[in-house]
């Protein structure tokens, strides 16, 4: 009896700690890789940066070559292992999100139809795919990355009533983490929204983080003004308040831009300048000098080489990047 008592007892202590070894193993809840994380697929890693080019602030400059470009890391030049612009450039896989919170209520109609058009207008047919996502307390991916027009419209058309929160920079980080990743050409993200995050566990720094490690490019929309006619500012491209500020932030360090609307024609303005910016983008891609990850943000900058150019035209792109080894295809 003794015997099978003592058994009993190691057995049970066996189990415990077996059991402890198995959860000790199960991967980290946060999503956000560490330096030390080894999950990238080359021991070589390189940066992406889709590159726009403007006369002034709204001339799109076509023609550039790889020589006109030259890339800096933290001041240190970089050599390019990669060029190309809009005839040889791969394809565009680009989301479009759209904020159902209350108060877009109004303006679903408006904003469906400006969106299906955009959609239509930037996908190349058997190239470029789209997604369709909404978000406000919950967030809901309508329809998966595709170059199937009827399909997209239908998700679209869905869109039908109104949440009661706004959940942007979850949905930038869910959207970037896990469909981002793996799609093979440049990776974009147009946000329609009018109001500030109301509800996100993430924050503005989190959702510029994963857009940076995913190489997505972030394009907003402001709608804040409703379609009453002209608003002062507007017009003139400027930020109104703190909400604007932060689209700003998110678009700037992923290298896009952001609108703000104040009737429909600027909302529909505003969509035909992303889709022209995309196809007129050139792609660089360098291979930094410093390949240790240690999780330190990194300065970018892209100059351009001819000091005529250099005064005439303006260069946008990204302008930072935080260096963690991530798992990109």
């Amino acid at each position: 009896m003794h015997s099978v008592r003592s058994f009993l007892t190691l057995l049970f202590v066996c189990l415990v700690a077996l059991s402890a070894m198995a959860y000790g193993q199960r991967p980290s809840p946060s999503p956000t890789p560490t330096p030390s994380d080894d999950i990238g697929t080359s021991k070589v890693f390189e940066v992406r940066l889709p590159i726009t080019v403007t006369m002034g602030k709204k001339e799109l400059v076509s023609g550039m070559t790889r020589g006109d470009f030259a890339v800096f890391e933290d001041g240190v030049k970089q050599d390019i292992t990669y060029f190309s612009d809009e005839k040889t450039n791969p394809p565009v896989y680009v989301g479009v999100l759209m904020d159902t919170s209350p108060s877009t209520a109004g303006k679903l109609k408006f904003e469906k139809e400006a969106a299906r058009n955009f959609i239509y207008t930037v996908t190349r047919l058997r190239k470029d795919k789209a997604a369709f996502m909404t978000f406000d307390h919950e967030i809901k991916l309508l329809q998966d990355f595709t170059d199937k027009l009827d399909m997209l419209d239908t998700a679209v058309d869905k869109v039908n009533k109104t949440g009661s929160q706004t959940a942007l920079y979850d949905a930038i980080w869910e959207f970037c983490d896990e469909k981002m990743r793996n799609v093979p050409g440049r990776r974009v993200l147009v946000i329609i929204t009018d109001g500030d995050d109301t509800y996100s566990r993430a924050v503005l720094a989190d959702a510029i983080d994963i857009a940076q490690r995913t190489e997505t490019t972030i394009f907003a929309i402001s709608t804040k003004a409703g379609f009453l006619g002209t608003v002062p500012g507007v017009e003139m491209g400027m930020d109104r308040d703190s909400g604007d500020k932060a689209l700003n932030k998110l678009c700037e360090e992923t290298g896009g831009d952001v609108f703000y609307t104040g009737d429909m024609l600027e909302l529909e303005r505003s969509f035909t300048k992303i889709s022209k910016e995309l196809r007129s983008q050139y792609i660089i891609t360098y291979k930094p000098s410093d390949q240790s990850l240690t999780g330190r943000v990194r300065k970018v900058e892209v100059r351009l080489t001819d000091p005529k150019k250099a005064k005439d035209y303006k260069v946008r792109t990204k302008t930072s990047y935080r260096a963690v080894r991530d798992s990109l295809r």
